[in-house]
């Protein structure tokens, strides 16, 4: 058993917010937990590669698009979102307040993990 305050966890600037790995590969537990914090009114395209990720929102709002913009999903708290196929997608924070998501990722982050956010492409680790 083992216990963390987010409070006393460096966070890791990702791009357009920052996250505190809560649970990471080192901690041998198989998965990943992160507080996320998306920017207000930032617009990230994201992809992972390696992880399949699922947010819950817990404070806040926004929007997550999948790559052409052709499926959208309103984000609220008590929302939640899985990218079960490795999918790109565009995560939008609403403006006048940011959006805080508990995020999941399986197999684990090393934890120090940073997004290179490209306006053309997507940002992949």
């Amino acid at each position: 058993m083992f216990y963390r305050k987010k409070d006393e966890l460096e966070g890791v600037n990702w791009g357009n917010g920052s996250s505190h790995r809560l649970i990471t590969k080192k901690d041998n537990m198989g998965f990943t937990v992160a507080h996320t914090v998306v920017n207000a009114g930032s617009e990230s395209r994201l992809q992972y590669e390696r992880h399949l990720e699922a947010c819950y929102c817990i404070s806040g709002s926004g929007k997550v698009y999948n790559k052409d913009r052709s499926i959208v999903f309103n984000i609220e708290p008590g929302d939640i979102y899985a990218l079960n196929e490795h999918d790109p997608h565009i995560l939008v924070a609403n403006e006048g307040e940011d959006m805080h998501l508990v995020s999941v990722f399986n197999p684990p982050l090393n934890g120090d993990e940073r997004h290179k956010l490209d306006p053309e492409g997507f940002s992949r680790y």
